[in-house]
C-alpha cells in the first residue's frame, strides 16, 4: 500500500471519527439540554400544583384547578382521588400494577415523586411524566400526574436540516480537495527522491531533489542531495584514479616491451636493455604496493598495532639506512634528537612514514645539501621535523602534495620512479595515530616536514 492510500484512509477514518462524534455529542446535548430541562419545568409544575392542595378528601374544585392548568401550559396534567385511575388516563399502554409497585407507593407515601418515561404509540413518541403524591396525615388521598410527549431529534433540529446538509457536503468537498493537494504536496518529495534513486541507480550521478522546506521532508531531500554529492565526487575520483592507474602503468609497461623486444631481437645494448626494464619492474612493484597499502588504509583493514616506543631509535635507525644514498649526493645529516621521547604507536607504519619523508628530502636536495631533523616535545605532543634546502614546492601545489598521484614536477617524479602516492599513505598513517602531519615550502629554498604524535608523558 502506497504512503498516498495510507494517508487517504487516515483522512477518512478522520471524518468518518468527526461526523460520529458530531451525532454523539448531538445525542448528548438532546439528552443533558431538552430531556433534562423539560423533565425540571414537569417537576416544577408538580410541585406548583401539589402546593395548592389544602388537605381532605380531592374535591372538584381543585380537580377543575389541575384541568385549567392543563388547558394553559404546555403540559398535560390532572388529578384522580385513587391511583388505581391513573392507567385509564395515561397516553401509553401500561395496567396499573405497572407503574405504580409495590416501591412506587412506598415512594408516594414518602411524599416523593415518581418519574416515567413510555413510548406512546397515537403519539409516536416518548412520553415524560412526573407523579406526585397528595398527602395528608401519611395518607395518600390522591395523585397529580403531569405529562408531555418529547420532541424527537429530528423535528428539534428540521429546521437546520437542509443547512446542516449543505454544510456537511460543503465540508466534506473541501476537506477532499484540500486532503488531494496536502497529501500530493507531501508526496511530491518522496517522488522526486524515489525518481532522483532511480536515475542514481542507473549511473546518473547528476541527479538531485529540490529542498521546499525546512522541515523533516527538507532534511531528507537535503541529506539525500549530500549522498548523490558523495557519490558523484567518489565516482568522479574512482574514474580519476583509475585513468591515473593506467597512464602510470603504461609508461613501465611501455619500457619493459619495447627493451624485451631488442633483447629478443638480439640488437646491441643487451646490459642497458636489462637495466632498463629492471628498473621498471621496480617501478611497477612499488607502484602496486602502494596501491595495495592505499586499499587497506581505505577499507581499515591495515593492522596498526600501537606499543609504547622509544620514537628516538626509530629516527636513527631509519636513517641509518638512507646514509649511502645521502653518501652518493654528499648530503649532509644535522640530528638532534630528544632521546627520552616516547609515543604509543606501531613502530613499522612510523619507520614506512619516516623512511617516505627522508626519501624524498634526498631526491629533491641538491648535491652537497644539508638536511637538518629534530625530534623534540612541546606540551603533550611529539615533534619529529625534517627540513631540507633543496627545491622546495611552488604555493599553488602545496595543499596538494597530499594527495594521490599529485606530482609538483610530474617528468621529474616519474624518472625518479615516485609513485604520486607515498605522501598520501604518510598521511593517513600519521592520522591513524591520532597525529597530523604539516608540510611548509618555499619555492627555491627548501621544505620542512613536521609530524606530530600524541607523546606518553
Amino acid at each position: 500500500m502506497t504512503l498516498a492510500k495510507k494517508w487517504w484512509i487516515t483522512l477518512l477514518v478522520l471524518v468518518l471519527v468527526t461526523v460520529g462524534s458530531a451525532f454523539g455529542l448531538a445525542y448528548i446535548l438532546y439528552e443533558k439540554l431538552y430531556v433534562d430541562s423539560v423533565k425540571e419545568e414537569l417537576v416544577s409544575a408538580a410541585e406548583k400544583l401539589a402546593y395548592d392542595y389544602e388537605g381532605g378528601e380531592l374535591n372538584q374544585t381543585f380537580v377543575d384547578q389541575v384541568n385549567w392548568f392543563s388547558e394553559k401550559s404546555p403540559f398535560e396534567a390532572f388529578a384522580v382521588r385513587n391511583p388505581r385511575e391513573l392507567a385509564a388516563c395515561i397516553p401509553y399502554e401500561a395496567d396499573y400494577e405497572t407503574l405504580i409497585g409495590p416501591e412506587e407507593r412506598e415512594k408516594l407515601l414518602q411524599n416523593k415523586r415518581i418519574e416515567e418515561t413510555g413510548y406512546s404509540e397515537r403519539f409516536e413518541r416518548e412520553i415524560l411524566s412526573v407523579i406526585f403524591p397528595l398527602l395528608e396525615d401519611r395518607k395518600l388521598k390522591g395523585i397529580i400526574y403531569v405529562y408531555v410527549p418529547l420532541e424527537r431529534m429530528d423535528e428539534l433540529a428540521s429546521s437546520l436540516i437542509i443547512y446542516w446538509a449543505a454544510g456537511a457536503i460543503a465540508l466534506i468537498g473541501f476537506l477532499l480537495l484540500a486532503g488531494m493537494k496536502w497529501i500530493r504536496h507531501l508526496t511530491k518529495p518522496l517522488k522526486d527522491m524515489q525518481s532522483a534513486a532511480v536515475r542514481l541507480s542507473k549511473g546518473d550521478y547528476s541527479a538531485r531533489v529540490p529542498e521546499r522546506s525546512h522541515d523533516e521532508l527538507g532534511l531528507l531531500a537535503r541529506t539525500f542531495n549530500e549522498m548523490a554529492d558523495a557519490i558523484e565526487t567518489e565516482d568522479e575520483q574512482r574514474k580519476t584514479f583509475l585513468a591515473t592507474v593506467s597512464h602510470e602503468l603504461r609508461t613501465p609497461l611501455s619500457y619493459i616491451k619495447g627493451y624485451s623486444e631488442a633483447a629478443l631481437k638480439g640488437l646491441d645494448g643487451q646490459e642497458k636493455q636489462l637495466a632498463i626494464i629492471h628498473r621498471e619492474s621496480v617501478r611497477m612493484e612499488r607502484l602496486v604496493n602502494d596501491l595495495l597499502e592505499l586499499n587497506r588504509l581505505d577499507s581499515g583493514k591495515m593492522n596498526v598495532e600501537k606499543t609504547p616506543l622509544p620514537l628516538a631509535e626509530t629516527v636513527y635507525r631509519t636513517v641509518e639506512t638512507f646514509q649511502a644514498a645521502a653518501g652518493n649526493k654528499k648530503i649532509d645529516f644535522q640530528l638532534k634528537i630528544d632521546a627520552d621521547i616516547i609515543v604509543n604507536g606501531d613502530e613499522d607504519r612510523l619507520e614506512q612514514v619516516m623512511t617516505n619523508i627522508i626519501d624524498n628530502a634526498i631526491r629533491y636536495s641538491e648535491e652537497g645539501g644539508t638536511i637538518q631533523m629534530t625530534l623534540l616535545q612541546e606540551k603533550e605532543k611529539a615533534k619529529w621535523i625534517v627540513r631540507d634546502n633543496g627545491a622546495g614546492i611552488p604555493a599553488e601545489d602545496l595543499e596538494k602534495v597530499t594527495d594521490r598521484f599529485y606530482r609538483v614536477n610530474k617528468a621529474r617524479t616519474r624518472n625518479d620512479g615516485g609513485s604520486g602516492l607515498g605522501l598520501s599513505i604518510v598521511k593517513q598513517i600519521v592520522e591513524l595515530h591520532n597525529g597530523e602531519l604539516t608540510i611548509e615550502s618555499t619555492a627555491g629554498e627548501g621544505t620542512t616536514v613536521t609530524v606530530a604524535l600524541p607523546a606518553i608523558t
